[in-house]
């Protein structure tokens, strides 16, 4: 298995379509409470890097989320598209939306100690705190 391949998938209502040449074959989750509250619980994602291209993107909608990103949704049908970083415009998009999900490989949380106790993911995996996130990624 690779480091990378390139996705491609869609919303749910198939309106908005992406092209991610360089994305990760490694799923994180955030469970970060801006992440949990968009989505209803963490956020299993992964890494595009800049150039996701989007088909049908008179159709995507972006949201202010923090000083740092922005958060990318389908006006049509409301699936969540993006999480963008605004310094880099790095993407990060749900695992979910990849019409091919077999090469994924379930690798790290970040804001574990922003994790609620009703749930626990029983895969070995790299397990960052605010604290560390932000050290590593320069942010505060």
């Amino acid at each position: 298995m690779t480091d990378a391949f390139e996705g491609k998938g869609s919303c749910l209502c198939e309106t908005v379509r992406f092209t991610a040449p360089e994305a990760s074959t490694r799923v994180g989750a955030c469970h970060c409470s801006m992440c949990r509250r968009w989505g209803g619980g963490p956020l299993l994602a992964v890494e595009c890097g800049g150039d996701v291209r989007f088909e049908g993107d008179e159709h995507v909608s972006a949201f202010d989320s923090s000083e740092w990103a922005e958060r990318g949704f389908c006006s049509r049908c409301g699936t969540h598209l993006f999480y963008r970083l605004k310094a880099s415009g790095d993407y990060v998009l749900p695992a979910g939306l990849f019409d091919d999900q077999s090469v994924f490989t379930f690798t790290s949380q970040i804001f574990i100690d922003h994790k609620p106790g009703y749930y626990d993911f029983a895969n070995q995996t790299r397990d960052l705190t605010e604290a560390q996130v932000f050290e590593l990624y320069g942010a505060s």
